[in-house]
């Protein structure tokens, strides 16, 4: 009987088989020194603010409230910060300079929200512009509370804390600002109109002296009260 003769392994390329990489299947190469890697790269850790929930603030509001469930434990959801222009349908450029300015703010996209039904003693039809809005969650949330306390809050003038008696009853704050300058994402010389905002904080507990621990343990300055410093 006649040997059968072995068939030479295909090389790779159109209609071929790759070999397997040594090592078992599914694991990779490395690539050779010098090469350029054009693969996405994973994010480099959580927003300082985040891992600092996690590592200390989680742990001790656990214990300071004898929580004996650790899904207890307030944590934050969502920020939304809200611009409202009541002539926004007669300056709708001074609109656009909002959406822009809260884009550089918080580095997510605004949207424009508009009147829900109309208002005859304010001119409003339902449908018209009254404002900007953009929600934060996640790292960027987390990301735009901490350069707000660390950066924007020392830059209001004559400040003395933000009030303490802002929650709704069910966990959230909510505060105003006067002037959009306090960021310094806000070039100066290119404001056309100064305009507040409103900020809601929204938390996951529906008790207000667990959200303030929250925002307390986070660094909030609180008025009449020394913040805490985040490490």
């Amino acid at each position: 009987m006649a040997e059968t003769q072995e068939k030479a392994p295909k090389a790779p390329g159109k209609g071929g088989t790759k070999p397997a990489p040594e090592g078992g299947k599914g694991k990779k190469d490395k690539a050779p020194a010098g090469a350029v890697d054009h693969a996405p790269k994973a994010a480099e850790g959580t927003p300082r603010l985040q891992d600092y929930y996690h590592q200390t603030v989680r742990p001790k509001i656990q214990k300071d409230f004898a929580l004996p469930n650790p899904h207890q434990v307030p944590r934050l959801e969502k920020v939304v910060l809200n611009v409202g222009m009541g002539d926004a349908a007669k300056n709708p450029k001074q609109l656009e300079t909002a959406v822009e300015e809260l884009g550089l703010i918080t580095g997510q996209h605004a949207v424009i929200t508009r009147a829900k039904k109309a208002i005859a003693n304010f001119g409003l039809r339902a449908g018209m512009p009254v404002g900007a809005t953009v929600t934060l969650r996640g790292a960027r949330m987390y990301e735009f509370l901490d350069r707000f306390i660390t950066l924007a809050i020392p830059r209001i003038r004559d400040f003395r804390g933000l009030p303490s008696r802002s929650f709704d009853g069910r966990g959230n704050y909510t505060f105003g600002i006067k002037e959009q300058m306090i960021f310094p994402e806000i070039n100066f010389d290119k404001v056309e109109k100064i305009h507040g905002m409103d900020i809601t904080i929204v938390t996951s507990t529906e008790r207000d002296d667990l959200a303030m621990a929250l925002l307390r343990e986070l660094g909030w300055p609180f008025r009449g009260e020394t913040p805490q410093r985040v490490a």
